[in-house]
């Protein structure tokens, strides 16, 4: 089983940690499924930007990106190269490293 290593984040994981997944689960549902609770506001249907994530190794071993998510990643704060929407990527059997980035575009969350 893939091993999903999480950079620190100071509010969702301020220590990092590490998740196992079954190949085939999205990154989003094995952050979720191990208590670490990543914003989904379109409750993972490819509609927003607030799962994103920077890949920082192992980025190609996930699918690849379908056209709505790389139009959707356009707008996502903190955008690398690597980025991908956790809702949309889809773990193979090799580990991963994660960043969660600081912010997200998630107004009502940010209380803009």
């Amino acid at each position: 089983m893939p091993v999903i290593k999480i950079l620190p984040h100071p509010e969702y994981c301020p220590q990092g940690a590490s998740v196992q997944a079954p190949a085939g689960t999205t990154i989003c549902e094995a952050l979720l499924e191990n208590d670490i609770a990543i914003e989904h506001a379109c409750d993972m249907s490819c509609a927003c930007t607030t799962c994103h994530v920077i890949v920082r190794e192992g980025f190609s071993s996930l699918n690849d990106m379908e056209e709505g998510e790389e139009d959707l990643l356009d707008r996502a704060w903190g955008l690398e190269p690597n980025s991908r929407l956790s809702c949309q990527a889809i773990l193979a059997q090799k580990d991963l490293v994660v960043e969660i980035p600081k912010y997200s575009i998630n107004h009502a969350k940010e209380k803009h």
